[in-house]
């Protein structure tokens, strides 16, 4: 099994953006920092779990299990429905690519258990 954590940040609304991935289990253990293009911070959150995704489609088709602190991403998920039209686009192409996981859920955490997507995302803004 995968263990897929993502997170989001953004220094101002829009503002300097970041996105943190950190994937372990099955042998692997990858962490992702990344500046995006400046953004909010919901946007953000939406653009890690896509980049979190396509990072794990490359290494395993197997069981996926993604945790992210950010209720808006994990309830669009779960739903796969968001109002927002450029969200609907992200969230589209996260559901895309999870089709082709044999078995594929998203759990909402606090902030406090998503301490290193947290930090990668952070560490993000300022690349």
């Amino acid at each position: 099994m995968i263990e897929l954590y993502t997170d989001g940040a953004s220094a101002g609304n829009p503002g300097k953006s970041g996105i943190g991935v950190f994937i372990k289990g099955e042998g692997h253990l990858i962490k992702i920092s990344e500046r995006i293009e400046p953004t909010n911070n919901h946007t953000a959150e939406f653009l890690a779990l896509l980049r979190g995704v396509k990072e794990v489609a490359k290494i395993s088709k197997g069981i996926v299990s993604v945790r992210s602190d950010s209720q808006a991403v994990v309830t669009a998920v779960e739903r796969e429905f968001v109002k927002n039209e450029v969200h609907k686009q992200i969230l589209s192409e996260i559901m895309e690519v999870t089709e082709s996981f044999d078995f594929f859920f998203i759990k909402w955490i606090p902030s406090a258990e998503n301490k290193t997507a947290d930090a990668l995302a952070r560490e993000g803004i300022h690349k």
